[in-house]
């Protein structure tokens, strides 16, 4: 904040301010929804790329305990997982793994040239430093570890329903764009989960590879959306975005199950350190 200015008209917010904050009170049900539709897809990447007994595991910007403690029962009492972000709070610290507060961008990384796994799940599309971030997480491996980034690419799929048969599924595509206008503005990249594979590659990895998650429909998609849309419902109230019938509209139209709600593609990509 900038001292000089009057105490009665702070300063705009940072344009790179993350919209889905860990310290608003919808984290915890965002974390959960997510767990339940990409932790399973998480694992099974990780099994793929070896993970096992005695592996060291570092989780970037976890958020929630669902994958470290995942990674946790893996590598068991002979391994060690190390879960970082910048707000921890939604951790753990009694669950098997390690708690620290650091930011992957600013702070150096811990352990470096040790870590067997290094894994980040919707962290680096909201980062505005992303190359500087996969340099970190890089520098962490050891010679042979693997890294695995799993990042959104909305501009793939930017609709909240792909059947756009009524109102209510127009309401929800309008408000997922405005959703993504005001992750823009906060510095996410919508277009960043398909530059990954060049990405690793241009940061030295070898053996790179990805895949893609498109859920559609259920429980966990509905409960997610719902979430998210409270989380960042005065946002879009102050940039104009929307107003409070539609927002109401919305929340009740997926309350009630009439909305076969779907998410942007998640692309797992990974690649391994050169032994």
């Amino acid at each position: 904040m900038n001292a000089s200015r009057d105490a009665v008209d702070p300063p705009p917010e940072p344009a790179h301010r993350y919209l889905l904050d860990n310290a608003r009170a919808e984290a915890g049900e965002r974390f959960t929804w997510l767990a339940a539709l990409f932790d399973g897809v998480t694992r099974g990447h990780a099994e793929r790329l070896g993970l096992r007994a005695g592996w060291r595991c570092w989780e970037v910007g976890a958020g929630g305990p669902g994958v470290p403690e995942a990674l946790a029962a893996a590598v068991g009492p002979t391994g060690h997982v190390l879960a970082t972000d910048i707000d921890p709070s939604w951790l753990d610290r009694r669950g098997g793994y390690e708690v620290r507060e650091h930011d992957v961008v600013r702070d150096p990384p811990p352990q470096p040239g040790t870590f067997d796994l290094v894994h980040a799940r919707l962290v680096l599309v909201h980062v505005p430093d992303r190359a500087r971030a996969l340099a970190t997480m890089v520098a962490a491996l050891r010679p042979g570890g693997w890294l695995l980034v799993e990042d959104a690419d909305t501009e793939l799929q930017p609709l909240a329903c792909l059947d756009e048969v009524g109102p209510a599924q127009r309401r929800a595509n309008t408000l997922r764009r405005a959703v993504r206008e005001l992750m823009t503005r906060r510095g996410a990249d919508m277009r960043f989960g398909r530059t990954l594979p060049r990405a690793l590659r241009a940061a030295g990895l070898v053996d790179v590879a990805a895949a893609g998650c498109f859920p559609v429909g259920g429980v966990a998609c509905d409960r997610l959306e719902a979430a998210t849309v409270r989380m960042v419902r005065a946002d879009l109230l102050a940039a104009g975005l929307t107003d409070d019938t539609e927002i109401d509209a919305h929340l009740a139209a997926v309350d009630a199950g009439d909305l076969d709600l779907t998410l942007a593609p998640l692309v797992s990509v990974w690649g391994r350190r050169p032994a």
